[in-house]
């Protein structure tokens, strides 16, 4: 009997094993309906791409909640030390004023992501609440004087609570890559130079049609004029079917959860997506559309390839019409 046979088998993680049970039990389906249309009726307005974190480039709610546990965990290392009371409730103060905005930006990040991720972050969502409640009753007891016994008890369970909320929050960012950009990898994975994607007969104008690069999904759509475009077909937010979306304006929507990408640069005009798509520049060859990733090569044409475009298409450039970047 060798080495190798004689270990014991590996098994998952207890703590994994729960989290994939948890992402596979439909038991809250209900409340998670009930929730997602109460987050998404709000009247949030441009308000909503300020929450989602599209003019930080990524994900905001990360950022804020900075704000409640620093102060909570700061609080609780005052905790330790005689003669700290008044600034223990004040952190404890500070970080309970975080937690609305904090929360409001966690709601509408959820409210767009998959089944999967919205159990875990309706769990994510209650151990955070629950903290709020036990800091809140901290709080209470140390305005009363009741400091070192219960007020510093409530803290230390609030803190506990923050971390399990903590733990979820991590699980979603990157075990399930909520919030994550879906087209990160393009850029690295498709090769430099010219491909060719199809003769232009095959791309009827105003259509979004699908092609692939290197087997990465490109979206393609051929404007009335003849200006072709061309981006990445996965949405940055969570891999949408772009050439399953709306053609409109100089932009497509995505189908899923109506981000808006420009189709000239693949700039997105509005959210829940916080990163641009990858966007090519094409030319046309002889009858056949050849794309190009922007940005490679110097992120401009060779001489040559500007002549051989200037035979053709334009280059995919143009601006959009009816969106602007402010959304």
């Amino acid at each position: 009997m060798n080495v190798m046979s004689r270990r014991r088998p590996l098994r998952q993680n207890r703590v994994l094993g729960l989290l994939d049970r948890l992402e596979r039990e439909p038991a809250a389906d209900a409340v998670i309906d009930t929730l997602r249309r109460g987050v998404r009726a709000l009247p949030l307005g441009r308000g909503r791409d300020l929450l989602h974190g599209r003019w930080l480039g990524h994900p905001v709610h990360p950022l804020m909640v900075q704000v409640p546990i620093g102060s909570w965990l700061s609080a609780a290392v005052l905790d330790l030390r005689p003669g700290r009371s008044r600034e223990s409730r004040l952190l404890v103060g500070v970080g309970l004023a975080a937690v609305a905005p904090t929360a409001l930006a966690g709601w509408v990040d959820w409210a767009e992501l998959h089944r999967q991720q919205q159990r875990v972050g309706l769990v994510h969502a209650l151990s955070n609440t629950a903290a709020v409640g036990l800091y809140a009753a901290s709080l209470a007891c140390r305005v009363r004087g009741r400091e070192a016994a219960a007020g510093r008890t409530y803290g230390f369970l609030g803190l506990t609570a923050v971390g399990i909320g903590g733990m979820l929050g991590g699980h979603l960012a990157y075990r399930q890559a909520s919030g994550a950009n879906h087209a990160e990898e393009v850029p690295h994975v498709v090769s430099e130079g010219w491909h060719r994607i199809g003769t232009v007969d095959e791309f009827p104008a105003g259509q979004p049609v699908r092609r692939s690069v290197d087997d990465v999904p490109v979206l393609v759509v051929r404007e009335t004029g003849g200006e072709i475009h061309a981006l990445a077909e996965r949405c940055s937010h969570l891999a949408g079917p772009l050439a399953e979306g709306t053609v409109a304006d100089g932009c497509v929507q995505c189908p899923w959860h109506g981000s808006v990408f420009r189709l000239s640069d693949g700039w997105n005009v509005r959210g829940p997506a916080t990163a641009p798509q990858p966007s090519f520049e094409t030319r046309i060859t002889g009858g056949e559309v050849e794309v190009r990733l922007r940005h490679q090569d110097g992120g401009q044409p060779a001489e040559k390839d500007r002549d051989l475009a200037g035979l053709g298409s334009g280059t995919g450039s143009g601006a959009a019409h009816g969106h602007d970047a402010r959304g």
